[in-house]
C-alpha cells in the first residue's frame, strides 16, 4: 500500500486559484495564474508605527525569494530547492516540502509602500512595512463677497 500525503487545504487553494483567474489577477500580467506547491506559515502585526510580517521559509536562500508591492497588494514569492536523494539514502517518509511558495497580501492605505524592507534570518523571513504619517484634514476658508 503506498502512503499518500493528506493536504487537507487543497480545495481551498484551489478555490483561491479559479477566484484569482475569475478576477484575471495573474503573477506576470500575461494570463498566467501563480500557482504554490506550499504556503508558508505568516503572523502578521500591527505596531504603533509599522506593520510586521513574519514569514517561515526554512531552507530558501534569500535571492529565490521576490517580494513586489502593487495596487495595494504585497506579494511574496520564492521557491525552495529540493536536494539530491540516492537511492542508498533508504528513506521511508519525506515529510519536508519543495517547491515553489506563493502568498499575497492586501495593505491598508496607512502603509508607506516606498519604505518596505525586508530580510531573512534562520529562516524567518522579516518584512516591515512603516505606517505614513497621519494626513491631517486641511481647512478651507469661506470668504464673503
Amino acid at each position: 500500500m503506498a502512503l499518500t500525503r493528506y493536504e487537507p487545504f487543497n480545495v481551498l487553494t484551489q478555490l483561491q486559484r479559479e477566484l484569482d483567474h475569475f478576477r484575471g489577477e495573474s503573477d506576470d500580467g500575461g494570463g498566467r495564474i501563480a500557482t504554490a506547491e506550499w504556503a508558508p506559515a505568516v503572523d502578521i502585526k500591527e505596531e504603533e508605527n509599522r506593520f510586521v510580517i513574519h514569514a517561515d521559509i526554512p531552507g530558501v536562500n534569500p535571492e529565490d525569494i521576490d517580494i513586489s508591492m502593487e495596487k495595494g497588494v504585497l506579494t511574496i514569492k520564492g521557491e525552495k530547492n529540493t536536494e539530491a536523494k540516492t537511492e542508498k539514502d533508504n528513506y521511508k517518509r519525506v515529510e519536508r516540502i519543495y517547491g515553489s511558495f506563493y502568498r499575497r497580501f492586501s495593505l491598508p492605505d496607512t502603509a508607506d509602500n516606498d519604505a518596505i524592507s525586508a530580510k531573512s534570518r534562520n529562516g524567518v523571513l522579516d518584512i516591515v512595512i512603516p505606517k505614513r504619517e497621519a494626513v491631517k484634514p486641511k481647512k478651507i476658508s469661506v470668504l464673503s463677497e
